[in-house]
């Protein structure tokens, strides 16, 4: 596990000026093109997912491991910002997570029983949050229309921000008092009800990780728990959980020109990864 592979990427991601966001597609292709660079360069051969939003070309960045004809596994991860600002956390941290699990996994091919798809996905912040124009909603209409085996969608979203204060870790309402820690020293595994298994496994991951993971089954009308590409999969009726520090709930810098690098842990960010990894080779078949 690579700490440098993971501060790099995210050093690149919010270096990028104007910020990546919808307004400038010039932006989000450097992103897109960083990301293409990064899986070729760890073996996986990356290959484009492209479509058009008012005239405009976007493009996901995806990448596959394991057997060809084997049950999949989708991981993703947006490499847009919302607005004008760098986004370190949000979402240069899961992106750079995303990269860094496909390096373990193109070095640990030979352990796979399944099919792992890697998916950088662009345009989930708003104003196309929650529409058909994210490329997460493209990605996953494209796998009902062929009638791929699926086995569920673990979405990084936000790996790089904890605090050690106590309180630091609020929750929505709709989430029982005491149910979770007040301090926002864990990674949390949020899911419906429905995906228990799905969480059950990633969670299972991190048993022998020094960072503690919480799993967090809640209907998607509470507040945050459907707050990214995770809800694409959702609509299309695949399985998935979101993998995140919990956004605005913890990290005070969510969407603000405060979200910078220097206010992540990557020894944290790389023990998220690892347990990601240990989750997807040793509990999902």
């Amino acid at each position: 596990m690579s700490m440098e592979n993971l501060r790099k990427t995210v050093q690149f991601l919010t270096s990028i000026t104007p910020s990546r966001n919808i307004d400038h597609p010039e932006s989000l292709d450097i992103a897109a093109s960083f990301i293409a660079s990064a899986f070729q360069s760890y073996g996986c051969m990356p290959y484009e997912q492209a479509y058009t939003v008012h005239g405009q070309e976007y493009r996901n960045i995806l990448a596959s491991i394991g057997p060809v004809d084997a049950p999949r596994i989708i991981v993703g991860a947006h490499y847009d910002v919302c607005g004008d600002q760098p986004g370190a956390d949000d979402n240069a941290s899961a992106v750079a997570g995303l990269l860094e699990l496909s390096r373990l996994l193109a070095e640990n091919a030979d352990k796979l029983n399944v099919r792992i798809d890697l998916a950088a996905y662009t345009l989930e912040e708003p104003p196309t949050a929650f529409t058909k124009s994210m490329g997460s909603y493209v990605h996953a209409l494209s796998l009902r229309k062929t009638g791929t085996n699926v086995i569920g969608m673990v979405c990084l979203e936000m790996l790089g921000y904890f605090s050690e204060e106590p309180n630091s870790q609020t929750y929505p309402p709709g989430v029982p008092a005491g149910l979770l820690p007040d301090t926002g020293n864990f990674i949390a595994i949020v899911g419906r009800p429905l995906d228990a298994l799905l969480a059950e496994q990633v969670t299972a991951g991190f048993c022998e990780s020094s960072l503690p993971a919480h799993k967090l089954l809640m209907p998607p009308q509470i507040r945050g728990v459907d707050f990214s590409d995770h809800w694409s999969y959702w609509q299309l009726g695949f399985q998935a959980v979101m993998v995140t520090d919990t956004a605005w709930y913890r990290n005070p810098n969510y969407h603000k020109t405060t979200d910078t690098i220097d206010t992540l842990d990557f020894e944290k960010m790389a023990q998220v990864v690892q347990g990601v990894y240990n989750g997807i080779v040793r509990y999902m078949r």
